[in-house]
C-alpha cells in the first residue's frame, strides 16, 4: 500500500453530556417537545442519581411538593411546568459542573451552599423561576470569565 494513503478512522464517540445521561435532549425541538409532554419520572430519578443530590432536595428546588411528587411517581410523568423547573435545575447543575471543570462533587457542594454573589442565597433554591435560574447562570458565567462579583 502506498505511504501517502491515509486509512479512514471513524471519529471518537462523543462523551455523553449531563443532560444526555439523565435522558433530557440538550436543545432544540426535541427538548421543547420533551418539556411540553412532561418528563418521565425516570428522568427525575436519574437526575438525583447522576447529580448526587437527594431526590427530595431536587423536588423542593423545583417547587414540587411531596404529595405532588407521590402522584407523579404513580403516574410516571411530570407536567409541563414541573418538567421546565427540573430542566432549569439540570442546566444550573450542568453549568456548575463546567465551572468546576467536570467535578460533580464540587458542583454539588457549591449549589447547596449560600453564595455571596447571589446575596447569600443557595443556587439550588434559585431554579423555581426563570429569572432566578438566569441569575445563577449569569453568576457562573462571570466566575468562569474571572469577573469579580
Amino acid at each position: 500500500m502506498p505511504q501517502n494513503i491515509k486509512i479512514y478512522e471513524p471519529p471518537a464517540k462523543r462523551k455523553k453530556t449531563f443532560l444526555g445521561e439523565i435522558g433530557i435532549p440538550s436543545r432544540g425541538a426535541k427538548l421543547n417537545a420533551a418539556i411540553n409532554a412532561g418528563f418521565k419520572y425516570a428522568v427525575y430519578t436519574k437526575l438525583a442519581d447522576v447529580s448526587g443530590i437527594q431526590k427530595i432536595d431536587i423536588a423542593a428546588a423545583a417547587l414540587i411538593t411531596r404529595p405532588t411528587l407521590n402522584r407523579r411517581a404513580k403516574s410516571g410523568q411530570f407536567n409541563r411546568g414541573e418538567s421546565d423547573r427540573l430542566y432549569r435545575f439540570a442546566k444550573v447543575f450542568t453549568a456548575a459542573t463546567e465551572l468546576f471543570e467536570g467535578n460533580k462533587s464540587k458542583a454539588r457542594e457549591w449549589i447547596q451552599k449560600p453564595v455571596r454573589g447571589l446575596g447569600g442565597q443557595r443556587p439550588i433554591e434559585m431554579v423555581g423561576t426563570t429569572a432566578e435560574s438566569e441569575t445563577v447562570l449569569d453568576l457562573i458565567n462571570r466566575l468562569e470569565h474571572g469577573i469579580i462579583v
